[in-house]
């Protein structure tokens, strides 16, 4: 691509292979590549530091459900010191319109949690029915907090693996001149001070910020393995393995008189609505879906596996052979877009490379059009 930088390998002078091997995304450092750390690939890992950030952020939330218990109302200053995380936008990952600043985690989000560990959430850490615990629960309840807020709660707490990770790297792959130390806040927590620290790191550095790496194997696309609308439209799938005969026998009684009846003149956002209602009364319900989606747990693995490398091949792959074609074949690099005329221009030039130098075949992924 000459001297086009798009990707980490690009800015930082590494074969794109030497990030591939070490098991990380070679992220785009011209705007986040749309993928999430996914909390259930880091329970279900073999690899003990993945279950270990698992674990800690189980424990962090049972710390934060014990001061919910003592503390009535969520005040300011609890929000900010333990309720509040920002985005770790250094990681590249997630939505955002432009460049790495996604819309963070907001209010929202810590307000949700402490009105769930109040309520739905008191028996957190008490479950009987599933084999561990989950924070994607939260999702499971509100329809605030999505696969973006659930990752960027969870990469809080990848973040001293991450910031290692990416140290590691550094020191092995990159040349000094491209890498500076970082004081990073928020890194680790201090039970015995109930505070977060800070530590330095010996990182990457871009446009005066640090850059992370970030391991394929605990990323997904789309939706996270437990989230909030593969529970309301499997309600049936979960049915079979309840173990409360009663509440099995009034689900299926409902799903037979009700569902079924109604099915061809409701639409999906009715049907949503009314699976929201059934959990809402029968909140165990939640238990039985994580029970659920633990005895497949394979699937997570397989299904991450496959849509990380559909996202590679796009916007990476596929990427860079459009960015190869439009500098081989036009002007499209050399017209800045900063009046009508010059981005009408580079509209033809992309045109060119579609229709003319089979460009077309970039807007493909799994053999059919992009559509979204």
């Amino acid at each position: 691509m000459g001297d086009i930088k798009v990707y980490f390998s690009d800015f930082f002078g590494v074969e794109e292979e030497v990030v591939d091997e070490y098991g990380a995304v070679n992220i785009s450092l011209i705007n986040d590549l749309p993928l999430f750390i996914d909390p259930f690939l880091l329970f279900n890992s073999e690899n003990p530091d993945f279950q270990d950030i698992h674990r800690e952020m189980i424990d962090y939330l049972l710390f934060l459900q014990e001061q919910s218990e003592r503390m009535p109302k969520l005040n300011s200053g609890m929000k900010k010191a333990w309720f509040s995380f920002s985005e770790v936008k250094q990681t590249w990952l997630g939505f955002s319109l432009s460049g790495n600043a996604g819309c963070g985690m907001g209010n929202d989000f810590a307000n949700s949690l402490f009105e769930c560990l109040n309520s739905i959430f008191k028996d957190f850490g008490k479950e009987k029915i599933t084999k561990g615990h989950h924070m994607e629960k939260l999702c499971l309840i509100s329809p605030r907090v999505g696969r973006d807020k659930i990752s960027d709660f969870t990469t809080n707490f990848a973040k001293k693996y991450l910031l290692e990770y990416t140290q590691e790297f550094a020191r092995t792959y990159l040349e000094p001149e491209y890498c500076k130390e970082f004081t990073v806040g928020k890194v680790c927590f201090n039970w015995e001070t109930t505070s977060w620290m800070a530590k330095k790191y010996y990182l990457p550095c871009y446009e005066g910020d640090y850059v992370l790496l970030t391991p394929k194997a605990m990323l997904t696309r789309d939706d996270t393995f437990i989230n909030r609308i593969d529970m309301i439209r499997n309600l049936q799938e979960i049915t079979p393995s309840i173990s409360d005969d009663a509440l099995r026998f009034e689900l299926e009684m409902y799903f037979r008189d009700v569902l079924s009846k109604k099915k061809k003149e409701m639409s999906q956002k009715e049907k949503d609505d009314i699976a929201t209602e059934i959990i809402k009364q029968y909140p165990e319900l939640i238990d039985y879906y994580v029970k659920y989606k633990e005895d497949n747990q394979a699937d997570a693995i397989s299904i991450s596996k496959e849509k990380v490398r559909e996202v590679e091949l796009l916007f990476n792959d596929q990427i860079s052979q459009l960015i190869a074609l439009l500098n081989e074949k036009t002007q499209f690099y050399h017209s800045i877009p900063d009046a009508h005329k010059e981005a009408k221009q580079r509209v033809e030039f992309l045109k060119h490379v579609i229709e003319d130098q089979e460009g077309y075949r970039l807007f493909y992924a799994n053999g059919k059009p992009i559509k979204r």
